[in-house]
């Protein structure tokens, strides 16, 4: 790759998967929700008026992706950003989003790019 970024054809795949999984607006919302403490497939489905099962099956595939961790306790299962880099992403998407307001709007296209 030109970058300069050394990964091989295994870990593109992945990567690939994971921003496949983060790019559904219903599975970014939960890992969000997740991003600041442990939150509970109860309390993810109240916060974002969804199912509890549509929730544990979107936990299901972001935990085997590595994108959130699970504890448990009791009989309660919590779940988190546990991983940093996971988590410095998205803040930093997030804020890139935020500040993007009036400066986006003027952005334009540039034929033949």
């Amino acid at each position: 790759m030109a970058s300069g970024v050394r990964i091989n054809e295994d870990e593109v795949v992945e990567l690939a998967e994971m921003f496949r999984l983060m790019s559904d607006p219903t599975r970014l919302k939960i890992i969000l929700a997740c991003l600041d403490q442990p939150v509970s497939v109860g309390a993810t489905a109240e916060m974002l008026a969804i199912s509890p099962s549509l929730v544990s099956h979107h936990l299901r595939l972001l935990r085997a992706a590595r994108l959130l961790t699970a504890d448990r306790r009791g009989r309660q299962v919590f779940y988190m950003v546990g991983d940093p880099h996971i988590r410095s992403m998205l803040t930093d998407m997030v804020d890139h989003v935020a500040e993007g307001g009036a400066e986006g709007s003027e952005t334009e296209i540039i034929e033949g790019a």
